[in-house]
């Protein structure tokens, strides 16, 4: 049998980011899927979620007329699908600053999205918060919640300020889930009876502080499944149901609860030993990413939202 000749290979096929929109007025946060594939992400600007076409980047408004920011961050923070019905949740734009101003009267809570593209008040986390003060240090009486997920029929909330996970319940009820020291807690995920939450760690925000940990609803306490990422501000399953976590970079060091510095963000992925370690490129490189605030998955590619209102496409994951 003659040798024939071999195939050239074509270039290596690595991640790569690509934009792919830009929404609202410039503060993105929060993402999630809908029911009908698209990515909704929400504007804390004006108190609006947006939906964004994953093919084309095309971006219509969804929902307005939820409270909007008073502060740097704020507003409408995150989002979740029950089913076709859109739950919003919205922090700082009421309470009071310690020893400082008032920060508002509007509802610091869970919002649900009615047909007409309207809101209604679920829960008043932030009138629950105030009755049940954390017992790690504080300056704003309301917490800043930033993420949710539905877990076993209610939702779950972190509160990156107040140092817990909240359970709060389709009728409103709210009881403290998980509670921490000084770690700051940030984004969620759910894998059947577990959940992941990551953790920012305190100023600085050192890579060994940056944690995900894994809980379930019958433990007393998370167990640490990964580490090593500056400023984790979210967690997700991915490709091969992998875990990764979405790093913000290094801390622009202005004060508690700014972002990071443009351009230092990482997608990272869990290794060995349970390390988050940098995804690369086809060349090895680190794939860069400006202050990232949430990530989704569908299949191999990941949709990375940016505090600057855009949205990035990793590819090739």
């Amino acid at each position: 049998m003659g040798m024939g000749t071999p195939a050239l290979a074509g270039p290596a096929k690595g991640p790569t980011v690509t934009h792919l929109a830009t929404f609202g007025h410039g503060l993105g946060s929060g993402s999630t899927l809908g029911p009908d594939g698209a990515l909704y992400v929400t504007d804390g600007v004006v108190g609006a979620v947006y939906r964004i076409d994953r093919r084309t980047g095309q971006v219509s408004l969804f929902a307005s007329g939820l409270p909007p920011k008073v502060l740097g961050i704020g507003g409408a923070m995150d989002l979740v699908f029950v089913g076709r019905t859109a739950y919003v949740l919205v922090t700082m734009v009421g309470g009071d600053i310690l020893g400082g101003p008032h920060v508002g009267d509007a509802t610091v809570g869970l919002y649900r999205v009615n047909r007409d593209g309207t809101s209604t008040v679920v829960a008043d986390i932030g009138a629950w918060s105030v009755a049940h003060a954390p017992k790690t240090g504080y300056f704003l009486t309301t917490g800043v919640q930033y993420s949710i997920e539905v877990f076993r029929n209610n939702f779950v909330v972190t509160d990156g300020h107040h140092n817990r996970v909240l359970q709060v319940t389709a009728d409103g009820a709210i009881r403290e889930f998980l509670t921490f020291a000084n770690v700051v807690p940030t984004g969620l995920e759910t894998d059947g009876r577990r959940m992941f939450v990551s953790e920012a760690g305190p100023i600085p925000h050192s890579p060994q502080d940056g944690r995900v940990l894994s809980f379930d609803p019958f433990a007393s306490a998370a167990t640490e499944v990964a580490r090593g990422a500056r400023l984790l501000v979210d967690v997700e399953l991915g490709p091969r149901h992998e875990l990764y976590a979405v790093s913000q970079g290094q801390w622009d060091g202005v004060m508690e609860g700014s972002p990071a510095l443009p351009n230092t963000g990482r997608l990272v992925r869990q290794s060995a030993g349970g390390m988050l370690t940098p995804v690369v490129d086809a060349n090895g490189s680190e794939l860069v990413l400006d202050r990232p605030t949430s990530i989704e998955f569908v299949g191999r590619t990941g949709y990375v939202v940016s505090l600057t209102g855009d949205v990035y496409k990793v590819s090739n994951l």
